[in-house]
């Protein structure tokens, strides 16, 4: 099954464990833990659950996108499951009546941040590359992620969409993606501490000073370049603002699907209206489904993973032939529906 259920104390332990594959996600996977989520919320023995993944190179890298390739190839409908099993099991961790603490220790992206960063408690460590790096295989920001990218200050979250840029552990607590720094040789003593205190309690004694945030000091150019209204008047103020991280921002979106980049932009105006998370993730089963039927996330896949020649040809090839309509039918299709009401 590739995931290990335990008890430890009173908490109740999760662990990815498909190391060889960065921890990445099935759907067996997936259902195990809803599963036990469930069961746990209603036993007095577990006060907390603690998410963690085996290997030393992270805790989730998102979704097998082999399997994935391989699906939307065929037709999509394994996908299609696979996405309205993991936003609900999303929309389950946010409104986890204990505590969740996720502990986002190195490669912490895709549906890596869906299981981690809807939680109650959020670890970072000097370790943590946080990213929500869809738009790099012709997907767009999903799993609760374009909730979470509109949320973040200012115009911080349309860049890290745009261009698949990963974060920092600064980074990620300031775009509102962790709350906690623990360094990394301070894990098993607070993963021991789990076991008979509190999260609070055992955080206070091996939390630290989160490294500097980077994108704390470019907010001047993200902010004015990315309040544009098309994915074309970005480029344009990246181009014009005289900064190379500006510079290569641009050149990053330009090698990114046309399509993708500007429904990503599209998907997050419109989740800043947004009032749940569910809400958000109904949109996004909306998005995920048209992409499976979309040229460019297989081809994306196949350049990024299954080919790797690093030399996707994107469909349509620049940004002038996506048009409004083109955008919008992401937008349209068979609805995922979602509780909204949080429960009392």
């Amino acid at each position: 099954m590739s995931v290990e259920f335990g008890q430890d104390g009173r908490v109740g332990r999760i662990v990815l464990d498909r190391p060889r594959a960065l921890n990445a996600l099935t759907h067996p996977m997936l259902t195990a833990i809803g599963d036990t989520l469930r069961a746990w919320a209603d036993d007095d023995s577990v006060r907390a659950v603690v998410l963690t993944g085996a290997g030393e190179r992270g805790l989730c890298a998102g979704a097998d996108i082999r399997v994935l390739h391989d699906d939307a190839k065929a037709g999509g409908e394994g996908a299609r499951v696979f996405f309205r099993d993991e936003y609900r099991l999303n929309l389950l961790i946010s409104r986890y009546p204990k505590p969740y603490v996720a502990v986002m220790d190195g490669i912490t992206m895709g549906g890596g941040v869906g299981l981690s960063a809807h939680g109650s408690v959020r670890i970072v460590t000097e370790r943590s590359r946080v990213a929500m790096p869809e738009t790099r295989i012709g997907l767009v920001p999903d799993v609760g992620g374009s909730r979470l990218l509109a949320r973040a200050p200012g115009e911080l979250g349309t860049h890290l969409a745009l261009t698949s840029a990963s974060m920092g552990p600064g980074d990620a607590l300031l775009c509102g993606f962790a709350d906690h720094y623990v360094p990394s040789a301070e894990l098993p003593a607070l993963l021991a501490a789990l076991a008979d205190r509190t999260p609070a309690e055992a955080l206070a004694g091996h939390t630290a000073q989160a490294p500097a945030a980077d994108l704390a000091a470019r907010r001047g150019w993200i902010d004015t370049c990315y309040a544009a209204d098309t994915v074309e008047e970005i480029l344009d103020r990246l181009d014009a603002a005289g900064d190379p991280d500006a510079k290569e921002a641009a050149e990053q979106i330009r090698g990114l699907s046309p399509t993708a980049v500007k429904v990503a932009l599209a998907a997050l105006r419109r989740a800043r209206t947004h009032t749940s998370l569910a809400e958000t993730l109904e949109q996004e089963y909306l998005v995920s489904c048209a992409a499976l039927d979309s040229h460019d996330l297989v081809e994306g896949i196949r350049a990024q993973v299954v080919d790797k020649d690093r030399d996707p040809k994107w469909r349509p090839a620049t940004l002038a032939e996506v048009g409004e309509p083109d955008v919008a039918r992401y937008f349209t299709g068979p609805a995922l529906r979602l509780d909204r009401t949080p429960p009392a």
